[in-house]
């Protein structure tokens, strides 16, 4: 079988490879595509597995993302054109599900951001099959008209940290707070601040605050921010303390048992609240309570090995939509053209 799968983002980059290395084991031919964006093509190269670039991230105003978005999908059908796949997976890729939706080919999407509503309303309707985490309630898709949902005891993040092995040698000053810049640009953040720095700036009494930023990497008052791609698992795997506002890179260092600060403002969702009732050193706290959590476990590492033992891949999910009798249904029963 003949796969797609399109990576938009850094975390996509991630799940893309995880799900190809398991695909291609199986006998399938995966293709990955990505655009060019801040994290994908450098972590796409870390992680040596390629990936075709097609367009790229242009979030300067509501235009240039349409544009864009327009003129990527022109390409991506173009470059399937004479090579369809049987089927496409993405993590609520808006290019792909409208390439694939107009060429008629089954789709499998990832989500795990209910309050995405302009992705969710771009991407769900138009899936086949969608795969989430158990700490999701199915309705909060089911009320874009997804035909059918498979769950998973887990969250995404799994999918890359369950057997992961961070590089041992990471030269850096301790104790290393890692602070990752809110996602400004991103449909659901448009119009609200970003209080990231300020609260790095806090931190700095406690220790050595790495600086992720989204967009540029100009020099940040107190703040360590590196020149180069940093490969964020293997750095929160060596971190003492990380800072997030959504939640993908907490979750990556709570996974490892490294204590990890989720701002409730907007990381109050269900996958976080799901870690952290597990057991996972994952805190959702509002901005006034940051610096306290921060002394009170700044480098308390946690031994998570069983708890994580026991989540679920959702690689092994997507594995049985794709290999079971549902998916051969959904193969032999194209529903009609849509143009």
């Amino acid at each position: 079988m003949k796969i797609w799968y399109d990576a938009c983002t850094g975390k996509h980059i991630r799940y893309g490879v995880a799900i190809a290395k398991r695909l291609r084991r199986l006998g399938h031919e995966v293709i990955l595509t990505t655009r060019k964006h801040p994290d994908t093509l450098e972590l796409a190269k870390i992680l040596n597995d390629k990936f075709i670039p097609i367009g790229e991230y242009e979030p300067a105003t509501l235009f240039t993302r349409l544009e864009e978005s327009a003129r990527r999908i022109l390409k991506l059908s173009k470059m399937l054109e004479n090579n369809t796949p049987d089927v496409a997976i993405s993590h609520q890729s808006v290019d792909l599900c409208r390439v694939a939706f107009g060429l008629n080919i089954p789709i499998i999407l990832t989500a795990d951001t209910p309050h995405a509503t302009a992705v969710n309303k771009l991407t769900i309707p138009l899936a086949n099959t969608l795969v989430i985490s158990e700490a999701i309630p199915r309705r909060f898709f089911k009320n874009y008209g997804t035909p059918k949902i498979f769950q998973f005891k887990g969250v995404d993040e799994v999918a890359w940290i369950k057997h992961f092995q961070p590089s041992k040698y990471f030269e850096i000053k301790k104790p290393l707070i890692v602070v990752r810049q809110m996602e400004t640009k991103a449909s659901y953040a448009l119009g609200k601040p970003d209080i990231t720095e300020k609260i790095a700036q806090k931190l700095t009494s406690l220790g050595n605050v790495l600086f992720l930023p989204r967009y540029t990497k100009s020099k940040k008052r107190g703040l360590t921010i590196t020149k180069e791609f940093v490969d964020s698992a293997t750095l929160v795997a060596h971190a003492d303390l990380v800072v997030s506002i959504g939640g993908t890179i907490a979750r990556e260092a709570a996974l490892q048992g490294v204590p990890s600060i989720a701002i409730s403002e907007f990381g109050q969702t269900h996958v976080n609240k799901y870690l952290s009732e597990k057991g996972f050193p994952l805190f959702i706290v509002d901005t006034s309570k940051v610096l306290a959590i921060a002394k009170k476990y700044l480098g308390k590492k946690w031994d998570v090995k069983e708890k994580l033992a026991k989540l679920e891949n959702p690689v092994d999910t997507i594995e049985k939509v794709i290999t079971e009798k549902h998916f051969s249904k959904i193969n032999k029963n194209k529903r009609e053209h849509p143009q």
